[in-house]
């Protein structure tokens, strides 16, 4: 049996979150984890250490770049791929994910072919 990947989904839009894994762990090659803040996402990281990391931008509190930056300049989160998703359809945020380590970056909403397709091509599935 081959191991379902590790996806951690960190966004305080508890209906989105739960649409992503849904969808997700529809494909059976998928056990997703969701944390609704950036703090608890942080600790889910490091408590699960997530194949990969769907990112909201937007959320209060400790917002999606705070938490990238978090998750990089940790030794035990760094390596993993971390996907920003956010529903601002503008280059600058755009721009600041790809400065601090990320350039994979979906506009919401998701459109759930393509965030598939870019989750199985990030982890070479």
């Amino acid at each position: 049996m081959v191991k379902k990947k590790k996806i951690l989904i960190i966004d305080d839009e508890k209906d989105f979150s739960y649409f992503l894994k849904f969808n997700l762990e529809l494909i059976k090659k998928f056990k997703v984890y969701t944390a609704n803040n950036g703090k608890k996402g942080i600790k889910a990281a490091l408590r699960k250490k997530p194949d990969l990391i769907l990112l909201d931008v937007m959320m209060p509190g400790i917002d999606g770049f705070a938490v990238l930056e978090s998750l990089k300049e940790n030794l035990k989160t760094t390596a993993i791929p971390v996907v920003m998703m956010t529903a601002l359809d503008q280059d600058e945020p755009r721009e600041k994910a790809c400065g601090l380590y990320s350039c994979d970056y979906f506009t919401k909403p998701v459109e759930i072919e393509k965030l598939i397709a870019g989750i199985n091509q990030i982890l070479s599935l």
